[in-house]
């Protein structure tokens, strides 16, 4: 039977904007004599809007959700959706305005770089700081310690004070102690992605392993997609603060780019986030189908790609690419279209494109659609570009790798077939 280990009980985080409380003594101060006089915050800085008095913010608004022993629940959402507000709120850094939080054992939280450290203690004296806060005995960290800094990576460096450390050799610290010291339930909230590659892959693989052998619950906040698919079991979206999906892994990332589980193949593309360089440029993607994938499953040899695309000007030289991803977001072959295309004119250009991929191996990929011009030059100028935002699955064939897994490790980059066009309008 399952035992419950957190319940999330309709939880509300309201907060008041700009009033006393926010920043340091001296300011509150200054802003308190301005309102006084009736005057202009002195420290409201530069272009931030002013936040009229009274008026709130709810940070987070009725979220309920149950998590059992052994879970690994990947929270994601927008910047804004309530992600770090819940994991304080469950780490009992701060408190609920309404509803209420039962926890079932000790937490072990990182909630951003350093959290929780001491700058003026050695990393080895934050070790044993840690261990105490969680109510483990002096005996229980010595038994522990010399995994903790060998997983760290920081054993020439333990017994400087942790102030001189850099941000990833805080995080690879502040981990192994999350990891390592005895607690029920880990939080970690996207701060791994200040380490390094191959320090990222030790952590997830740890997370997994301490999920499977100690029981141990996972929470886990995170924008990198492939790392959530590679983790978790189970995934949760925000959306402004309220609870928009609880299920599977899969079905909540389609949920955050954008599109439900019926819309799988029909994308709309015109409001999904863009790098800010791009929210602004002559060319928008907004809608693309796919054809040849059933149930996130390539069925043909070539998928095909319905795009429609709208320009503010004329372009006589685009082209199409897709680069190819697999589930740890490694670039594994990239298409191009095999001649230029036209569009603009203030109108929508509907094109079909159809991609080869019967060579691709056995597993998880996602795709980033990019269109680009090339000039007489063959200088490149990207035009419009989206990351992951279709992801699908080509099983093993029977008798394929003589049945044996397919080793991710042993994949390269290669260029792909050209992109067909198909039709153009």
């Amino acid at each position: 039977m399952s035992e419950l280990m957190l319940r999330v009980d309709n939880i509300s985080k309201r907060y008041t904007l700009g009033q006393i409380g926010g920043t340091t003594l001296r300011d509150e101060l200054q802003r308190l004599d301005a309102r006084l006089r009736r005057r202009e915050d002195p420290t409201r800085k530069i272009g931030a809007r002013s936040c009229a008095d009274g008026e709130t913010f709810m940070a987070l608004d009725g979220v309920s959700f149950d998590v059992q022993k052994g879970e690994r629940v990947g929270i994601i959402g927008h910047n804004g959706a309530g992600k770090s507000t819940l994991l304080k709120l469950i780490s009992r850094v701060t408190a609920p305005t309404a509803g209420r939080i039962g926890l079932n054992g000790r937490v072990a939280s990182m909630l951003e770089v350093g959290t929780g450290f001491h700058g003026e203690l050695t990393g080895r004296e934050n070790i044993y700081m840690n261990g105490a806060i969680l109510g483990m005995k002096k005996r229980e960290i010595d038994a522990k310690l010399e995994d903790i800094i060998d997983f760290s990576e920081c054993r020439q460096f333990i017994d400087t004070p942790v102030k001189r450390y850099s941000s990833g050799m805080y995080v690879k610290l502040a981990f192994s102690v999350a990891a390592h010291l005895d607690s029920e339930i880990m939080i970690m909230d996207e701060v791994l992605a200040v380490g390094d590659t191959a320090f990222q892959t030790k952590c997830l693989e740890k997370m997994s392993d301490v999920s499977r052998s100690e029981g141990r619950t996972i929470l886990y906040v995170s924008h990198n997609m492939n790392t959530i698919r590679q983790l978790c079991g189970r995934c949760i979206v925000l959306e402004g603060g309220r609870l928009a999906y609880d299920g599977g892994v899969e079905e909540g990332i389609a949920r955050y780019f954008g599109r439900g589980k019926s819309e799988q193949n029909n994308l709309r593309l015109a409001h999904m986030r863009r790098e800010p360089h791009f929210e602004n440029h002559p060319v928008t993607m907004e809608a693309m189908e796919v054809l040849g994938v059933k149930d996130g499953v390539l069925t043909a040899e070539t998928m095909v790609i319905r795009l429609t695309c709208a320009a503010s000007r004329r372009f006589d030289d685009a082209r199409f690419r897709v680069i190819v991803k697999n589930n740890l977001g490694q670039p594994v072959t990239m298409l191009t279209t095999d001649r230029c295309f036209a569009i603009g004119d203030d109108r929508a250009a509907n094109l079909a494109f159809g991609l080869e991929l019967s060579s691709l191996a056995p597993g998880s990929y996602s795709i980033d659609p990019v269109v680009y011009s090339v000039d007489a030059f063959g200088n490149v100028s990207n035009l419009d570009v989206l990351r992951g935002v279709y992801t699908f699955n080509v099983p093993q064939k029977m008798g394929q790798n003589n049945n044996m897994a397919w080793l991710a490790q042993y994949w390269g980059y290669t260029v792909g077939a050209p992109i067909k066009i198909i039709e153009e309008a």
